[in-house]
């Protein structure tokens, strides 16, 4: 048998009735042999979705790093660092500032980088090596420091890791993957609690560490472990050749993207230069909308970085409040996969994001109506369904911005690091004087919810009439149908 690649360059396009690339028609999708590329896309699909699985892993160990201190909390962390006041509440809130400050700087080098596996695993073993040292402090201020380092490169993971995702997924795959990866916070403050149970139960005192002294060493060196291991599994991007894809496979994930953005491609025609995709991110009002809009919901969420506190409210012990925290995580888990497969079937984003805030605010309006300790824990799950919408959301903004490969890169970057705004702030939202019920918490989580998707339904509304005139001027001018905005 031959050993010429099924899908070289100059034989893939004229096996599969597309023109060159290096012509300037638009590309239009394949007509013939379709079974033969459907046989190639779902091997390549499949080896994608495996490297893709290990993000989720690298995910649920950047939520770890960053959310041991809520478990920490419990077992004598404020008060060996002599902690008073808000001080707790800055602690948390620092972690953000440095991931706010380097979000966008590291999607703009990650798009001209060709080994993004390299960077982005080189970024976990330095911050695994700063939780290591966060087990070793002394003073509060010492800890301060770590913890801003540890968002200022923690940031460039998840934005990063959602652009390499939009690199190789076509739109109406996006959804599924993006809660496949960001599923990783679920599983991470789930089975993080378990660990940290664990940990804080079994290893106090050992070779004269306290316990929340170890949370922090065993972790820390778990992820560097971990982020060893991703040199060599993280996929980089399509245009870089692959040692586990095979030359068809490679040559059809470059069509692929080629074939998503084809329809009102902004990059096409246009030289690249430094910097342009975060000039046009910067000049184009809908990507400063949606970074309000994840701000008003991110601080919604934010009861997520004091979960292990809402759950020692119900009265347990600290092992007990932390092995509670798994399964309205695990449920929250659960439901993500569905939402965001349902969304990418329907092509619907606005309604598969405001059905899992509305059923947080139901969650808010149950904690703050009672102190019985099962109605609260119920609350406790209705909650969690509200960090589903962050999902959906993600995709929407990749879908929104998928024709232009650097304004993508930069769109993404620019409203996480405006969301991030809504996790400064709303670190102060659960201050010690408002438990045990933290009545005015809840209240202040169902009026950014209630923002969030009042900016959400007003966007989709944009978008709608876009696509309205979009169609308008096809069929006066009778032309193909060209690019959707999803609502």
């Amino acid at each position: 048998m031959s050993d010429r690649p099924l899908l070289d360059a100059d034989n893939y396009y004229s096996r599969y009735g597309a023109e060159s690339s290096n012509r300037n028609d638009t590309p239009v999708l394949p007509c013939i042999n379709e079974q033969s590329r459907l046989v190639v896309e779902k091997k390549l699909l499949r080896k994608l979705d495996l490297r893709v699985a290990f993000l989720v892993l690298i995910y649920i160990m950047n939520y770890m790093d960053r959310g041991n201190a809520a478990a920490a909390r419990l077992r004598g962390f404020e008060e060996d660092l002599n902690m008073k006041g808000n001080q707790f509440n800055t602690l948390i809130s620092i972690l953000y500032v440095g991931y706010m400050l380097m979000q966008a700087p590291s999607n703009i080098f990650l798009d001209r980088m060709k080994r993004p596996s390299l960077y982005l695993s080189s970024c976990m073993a330095i911050w695994g090596a700063i939780t290591l040292f966060t087990g070793a402090v002394r003073t509060y201020h010492a800890a301060l420091i770590l913890r801003f380092l540890l968002g200022f490169i923690e940031a460039a993971f998840f934005p990063g890791a959602v652009f390499l995702l939009s690199r190789w997924y076509k739109r109406n795959e996006l959804g599924l993957r993006t809660a496949l990866l960001t599923c990783g916070s679920s599983v991470s403050n789930a089975f993080g609690a378990l660990i940290a149970s664990g940990i804080l139960a079994g290893l106090d005192g050992t070779l004269g560490f306290t316990a929340w002294r170890w949370l922090f060493l065993v972790e820390g060196t778990l992820t560097i472990i971990v982020a060893v291991c991703a040199i060599w599994i993280l996929p980089d991007f399509p245009s870089t050749p692959s040692v586990w894809l095979s030359p068809d496979e490679q040559t059809l994930a470059k069509r692929r993207m080629e074939e998503d953005t084809a329809a009102g491609n902004e990059d096409k025609g246009k030289p690249i230069e430094a910097f342009s995709g975060l000039s046009e991110a910067l000049m184009d009002w809908k990507v400063w909308w949606l970074g309000v809009a994840l701000s008003f919901m991110i601080a919604s969420l934010s009861f997520g970085n004091f979960f292990p506190t809402l759950s020692a409210t119900m009265g347990y012990n600290a092992t007990i409040s932390l092995l509670f925290c798994a399964p309205p995580w695990i449920v929250g888990t659960a439901t993500s996969f569905f939402v965001a497969r349902h969304s990418d079937v329907t092509g619907d984003r606005f309604w598969h994001i405001t059905g899992p805030l509305v059923v947080g605010i139901i969650g808010f309006m149950i904690a703050m109506s009672t102190m019985n300790t099962a109605v609260r824990y119920l609350s406790l799950f209705f909650m969690t369904q509200s960090s589903v919408a962050y999902v959906v959301f993600l995709t929407w903004v990749l879908n929104t911005f998928s024709q232009s490969r650097s304004k993508r890169a930069a769109a993404i970057a620019f409203i996480n690091s405006m969301a991030t705004f809504g996790n400064i702030g709303s670190s102060y939202f659960w201050p010690s004087s408002w438990g045990p019920s933290y009545a005015n918490s809840y209240l202040i989580c169902i009026l950014t919810s209630t923002m969030s998707i009042a900016m959400c339904w007003a966007f989709r509304k944009h978008l709608s009439r876009c696509n309205e005139a979009a169609e308008a001027e096809e069929h006066a001018l009778g032309l193909p149908k060209g690019f959707r905005y999803l609502l």
